[in-house]
């Protein structure tokens, strides 16, 4: 596709600059509305994500990719909005989230073909009655295999992206089943350079993390700030050993952070709810800024290059919407003596 949906109008990809590729305004798992003691407060949310989205826009970023899925508190009209208020150029997704944690229930009623539609028809025509159109399809798998039902939402996930020619973005639980998401959406038709594997740091694998860049897709660090599941320290080493592999130009960079609200209370166990104020507590660099005010400055510390910054956050996100080239494409310049995904210290090879 020469030019990207957001909701508030198309852009070319070149005008994307910045980019975060997976962060939230709203996100709430479902039945969400059930928990009555923690009503949605519009009013609040609006001026906490106009809040959090113009700080990011005065940092630089000028794209904010939210890939909530339907079934988890998509609002569009909340992310135009917020869009118009801030200048920010978000972009939204069409998809469903995985079985364990979404709303099969429809959609398990439904057939790939039904599904494939919808997905279509918000692309290209707009969710819903808004008229405002997704720019990307979602989809999800769980941490313990890849169910039936996920299967169906891959299979419509890859017909739609290849019908219409757009990108899909995956979410992964723990780093894994990225290769099979890989599989499953390049057999419905989806060249592997319009993938974006998500959450891929999720565990610091780096045997895992070439795999994925070396099929062509691209690979997700997008979890900055969750450190129950990796310290970000551990992150920031993988990133640099993908560099020194050569891998610069599959990488991307995000927080999964939410700028605007939880809606009711979370729960990531399915067995109790945390409400949403104690999230800072136990996750206190959980937040829109992260990645700027203390990732970034500790991988430039280690030895990280401008250039390779920009690759990752401007000219990656732009070639991944542009769909018009593989990202990996390893240039011996850039592989170190121990070889592309050769073992060795996650600096080396990292220059000033």
């Amino acid at each position: 596709m020469d030019y990207v949906n957001t909701v508030t109008g198309r852009i070319t990809p070149d005008e994307l600059g910045l980019t975060l590729v997976h962060e939230h305004l709203l996100i709430g798992y479902p039945g969400w509305f059930m928990d009555t003691l923690y009503p949605f407060r519009r009013g609040e949310a609006l001026a906490r994500a106009v809040g959090a989205l113009s700080e990011l826009r005065a940092l630089g970023v000028k794209s904010f990719v939210d890939p909530c899925p339907v079934d988890l508190g998509r609002d569009v009209e909340f992310m135009a909005e917020v869009a118009q208020r801030t200048g920010m150029q978000i972009i939204c997704a069409a998809g469903a989230y995985k079985a364990e944690q979404g709303i099969p229930y429809t959609f398990n009623a439904m057939t790939v073909e039904q599904i494939t539609e919808i997905y279509v028809r918000e692309l290209t025509e707009g969710i819903g009655l808004t008229g405002i159109r997704a720019g990307l399809v979602k989809v999800a798998t769980g941490a313990h295999g890849i169910s039936a039902y996920e299967q169906k939402l891959l299979a419509a996930a890859g017909r739609a992206a290849a019908q219409v020619g757009c990108t899909v973005l995956t979410h992964t639980d723990e780093a894994s089943f990225g290769i099979e998401q890989i599989e499953a959406l390049t057999a419905a038709g989806v060249p592997a350079h319009r993938i974006l594997v998500g959450h891929c740091d999720g565990r610091a694998d780096h045997a895992y993390h070439c795999s994925i860049a070396e099929r062509g897709a691209y690979v997700g660090f997008d979890r900055f700030g969750i450190e129950f599941f990796l310290k970000d320290e551990a992150r920031i080493e993988s990133v640099l050993q993908m560099v020194r592999a050569g891998h610069t130009r599959s990488l991307c960079l995000s927080q999964d952070a939410t700028c605007g609200a939880w809606l009711g209370r979370p729960s990531f166990d399915g067995k109790r709810v945390l409400p949403p104020e104690l999230l800072g507590k136990f996750l206190p660099n959980w937040e829109p800024t992260h990645l700027f005010k203390r990732i970034l400055p500790r991988m430039r510390e280690l030895g990280l290059a401008e250039a390779d910054i920009q690759t990752m956050l401007v000219e990656n996100p732009a070639r991944y919407f542009r769909g018009a080239e593989a990202p990996f494409r390893k240039l011996d310049s850039e592989v170190g003596s121990r070889g592309a995904c050769g073992a060795g210290p996650a600096t080396a090879g990292v220059t000033k």
